[in-house]
């Protein structure tokens, strides 16, 4: 039974669901949308909101801690000098996810574009 489990498994092990969010983290911070099926772009939204939290801190353990969860240093650089301060008074509800509404050729799949709130 799955009472109270939030996460979507998407049929892969814990290291490829790793991968999966973090390969559409690091194209979200550095082309600042991106275009994925709505059950990622939701997934997607915790992981990065977690990821924007950690620069607003600020301190090396964050940074340390970002490179763990996003290795790409010109991301986590782009995280934390760019991304942070835009949203310095803001607490929460850093993206955006909206429904297109095309679905995708092959399997007929929900899409979305996912993006930071301005």
């Amino acid at each position: 039974m799955r009472h109270r489990v939030k996460k979507k498994k998407f049929d892969r092990t814990k290291e490829q669901r790793l991968a999966l969010y973090r390969s559409l983290a690091r194209s979200l911070i550095l082309e600042e949308r991106v275009k994925t099926t709505l059950q990622r772009g939701k997934a997607l939204r915790s992981f990065a909101e977690k990821l924007i939290t950690l620069a607003k801190r600020g301190d090396l353990a964050s940074r340390r801690r970002a490179l763990e969860l996003l290795p790409d240093k010109a991301a986590v650089r782009k995280l934390f000098d760019d991304l942070a301060p835009r949203f310095e008074d803001r607490n929460g509800g850093y993206l955006r996810v909206l429904k297109l509404h095309d679905r995708r050729k092959g399997d007929g799949a929900e899409l979305c574009i996912v993006e930071w709130v301005e």
